[in-house]
């Protein structure tokens, strides 16, 4: 059994491609999609990308190759965390033949991604049932597409730390918030007042109709019960993905 540590997130490969992670205090039991050789240079890649070493589990570079390999990040970085320990004679033979090789590295790559067809993503997975977890966090809400999911988890992170009369435009942190996820201070005091709707303790009134009432009431009750603490502590990781 392999104990793999990431802070804050930690992982025991309880079954080959069966992890146990713990993430947020949460336990949860994933199964990792078949793994092929292969992975290892993308991940590879990743690690040695500037600046080179363990990247964070949220950071955009491991997030969208989770997307590409349909692989939720918490499990790539343990992945990750294997391969900077050399733990077996495979892994040791890829990093010697391409961790000093750069152009190596990246051609092999290109093949093999024209091989299994990644280079039309589209046609690859036509008529392919993908069973997605943790990829819609990462796209487009579609009555809003400046804004993620993961968006709107940052903004309930930061409603719980304002009060109703600091959720304006002339807040700084609502300034900053919407720097951070490239979207204007106005759209962020919407979401803001949506989150004051769903918040039981408030019960205000408001347009029901209102495209993005939704996605906030979704994410509302995802973490409805979670402690302010412990949101706080994801949103940290997830900033990782804008910086």
């Amino acid at each position: 059994m392999n104990f793999e540590l990431f802070s804050p997130v930690f992982c025991i490969e309880v079954a080959k491609n069966v992890y146990l992670c713990i993430v947020n205090q949460q336990i949860i039991m994933a199964k990792t999609p078949l793994w092929q050789d292969e992975y290892w240079l993308l991940l590879m890649q990743a690690y040695l990308k500037s600046p080179k070493g363990m990247k964070p589990t949220y950071s955009k570079t491991m997030v969208d190759l989770s997307m590409e390999l349909h692989i939720a990040p918490v499990q790539l970085a343990a992945k990750m965390e294997q391969l900077t320990r050399l733990d077996t004679p495979r892994l040791e033979r890829i990093w010697q033949t391409y961790a000093e090789n750069p152009r190596r590295l990246a051609r092999a790559i290109r093949l093999w991604r024209e091989m299994k067809g990644f280079g039309q993503a589209d046609d690859f997975y036509e008529g392919v049932e993908v069973s997605e977890t943790f990829e819609p966090d990462f796209r487009p809400i579609e009555a809003e597409p400046s804004l993620t999911p993961v968006a709107l988890i940052l903004i309930l992170n930061l409603y719980f730390q304002l009060i109703p009369q600091t959720m304006v435009v002339q807040t700084p942190e609502v300034i900053n918030m919407g720097r951070l996820i490239g979207v204007p201070p106005t759209l962020v005091v919407n979401v803001l007042e949506l989150y004051q709707r769903c918040d039981p303790y408030l019960k205000r009134d408001g347009n029901t109709q209102h495209p993005l009432l939704h996605a906030c009431q979704q994410i509302w009750k995802r973490f409805e019960g979670k402690e302010p603490e412990e949101i706080d502590a994801f949103a940290q990781q997830l900033k990782e993905y804008y910086q």
